[in-house]
This record gives structure tokens, C-alpha cells and sequence, in this order.
């Protein structure tokens, strides 16, 4: 009597299956394996299909992506000793998943832990109106110093963004005040800087008469002509002691 060994293979064939499926890995363009082999660091393969042999092999998957992280709100003592809440956004990458995955514990957390620090560390370095007005020089130096720190964990720093700077009431309504003054000061510059020119060419308008009686003379006979045309019941109008001389001087040889 033939034996049957189909019920026999089964459990067989069913668990070679299982490991071909175990072994199987498909890593998108965008994902990258670092694969250990019975604990020590074989090779980084992807992206696409890749075998692993399970039990012998282990694979931990890594995103090349470009990840943007919220810093959440620091308080920040600023230079002048003005406190201040502020948040940021970073971009990073993983250039090097070997040292993303074996030189540091949880990548993220370490890069979000870093970023809070050195936040704080820069922007305290400098004052408030810096903060305000000075963003973009202090996104780069922030982005410098963690893109130098995070280098040895495979990781770039892209770009760092100051998002808010949170003033209490007190600092905001000191900080009108402070605008508004500067503002009156630049009015009454200007006011004063439109006076002098005037008086500049007041002077220079008076020299040039000096220099020129009879242009004197006629402009003494323009602004008649204007003061003339009002309806004025009583002019007053001053008469230089030049003209009147010449009027008598003149009078005087007719006679």
C-alpha cells in the first residue's frame, strides 16, 4: 500500500513560504534599509525589493525625506533682560542612514531636544530689537550651529524659521510708546531741517538784494502790487530810507 506524504509535507511547505514572504522587503525611492547581520552593521541597501534572512538578519527602515519639525515655544531672557516666548520650524534630512540609526537613539527626538537648546542659547545671545528685526541673520546662525552639531549623526540642517516672538502686554505697549516717540523725533527733524533750508535760501535771497538796490526796489513795487489787490481799508507798508533819499534828492534838483 503506497504511503501518502502529502499531509506530511504541508506544515513544510507552508513554513517555506512564510520565510520567502518574511524575507521579502520592498523599500520606496524615498526609504533606505540599514540592515544588521546577528547584531553588527552589514550594509544599507534600497531602494526597491531586498531580501533579508529572517532571524539572521535585521532591517530597520529610514526616510530620506524632508522632515519639518515645530520647535515648540521657548521661553527666552533676551540680552537686554526682556523675557519672551518664541517657537521655530526646522527642516532637516537624513543624509546618512548608518549614522542616523547607529550613532544616536531616536534621531528625532535628539534633533527636537537640540533645536530647544540652542534656540534659546542663540537668541539670548541678543537683543530685543534684533529678535524683531534681525530674523533672517538669526535663522542662519541657529541653522549653522545645528547643522554643525547633527553632522555626525547623518543628519542636514536645510533651514530654520522663526515663526513668533510672544511680548507680554507691558513690553508691547512699551514698544508703542517707543515708536511713537520715534516718530515725533523724525517729524520734528525733518521740521527742522525744512526750516533751516528755508532760512538758508532766505539768506541767500537777501544777500543777492543787497548786492542789487534797484532789484531791491522792484521787489519792494511787487509786493505793493500784491498788498494792492486786498481790500484792505488801511496798508500799512514800510518804505526803505534808501528810496525816500533818492525821492528828495530827486525833488530837490527839479526845484
Amino acid at each position: 500500500m503506497p504511503i501518502d506524504f502529502t499531509f506530511g509535507f504541508a506544515p513544510l511547505i507552508l513554513a517555506l513560504v512564510f520565510l520567502i514572504v518574511a524575507s521579502l522587503k520592498i523599500l520606496r525611492e524615498y526609504e533606505r534599509g540599514v540592515v544588521f547581520l546577528l547584531g553588527r552593521f552589514w550594509r544599507v541597501k534600497g531602494p526597491g525589493l531586498i531580501i533579508i534572512v529572517p532571524g539572521i538578519q535585521q532591517m530597520v527602515r529610514v526616510d530620506l525625506r524632508v522632515v519639518a519639525m515645530d520647535v515648540p515655544s521657548q521661553d527666552v531672557i533676551s540680552r537686554d533682560n526682556v523675557s519672551v516666548k518664541v517657537n521655530a520650524v526646522l527642516y532637516f534630512r537624513v543624509v546618512d542612514p548608518q549614522k542616523a540609526i547607529i550613532q544616536v537613539e531616536q534621531y528625532m527626538v535628539a534633533t527636537s531636544q537640540l533645536a530647544q537648546t540652542t534656540l534659546r542659547a542663540v537668541l539670548g545671545k541678543h537683543e530685543l530689537d534684533e529678535m524683531l528685526s534681525e530674523r533672517e541673520r538669526l535663522n542662519l546662525d541657529v541653522q549653522k550651529i545645528l547643522d554643525a552639531q547633527t553632522e555626525g549623526w547623518g543628519i542636514k540642517v536645510t533651514n530654520v524659521e522663526i515663526k513668533h516672538v510672544d511680548l507680554n502686554e507691558t513690553m508691547v505697549r512699551a514698544i508703542a510708546r517707543q515708536a511713537e516717540a520715534e516718530r515725533e523725533r523724525r517729524a520734528k527733524v525733518i521740521h527742522a531741517d525744512g526750516e533751516k533750508q528755508a532760512a538758508q535760501a532766505l539768506m541767500e535771497a537777501a544777500e543777492m538784494l543787497s548786492r542789487e538796490p534797484a532789484a531791491m526796489q522792484l521787489r519792494y513795487l511787487q509786493t505793493l502790487t500784491q498788498v494792492a489787490g486786498d481790500r484792505s481799508s488801511t496798508i500799512v507798508f514800510p518804505v526803505p530810507v534808501e528810496m525816500m533819499e533818492r525821492f528828495f534828492a530827486r525833488n530837490a534838483e527839479k526845484d
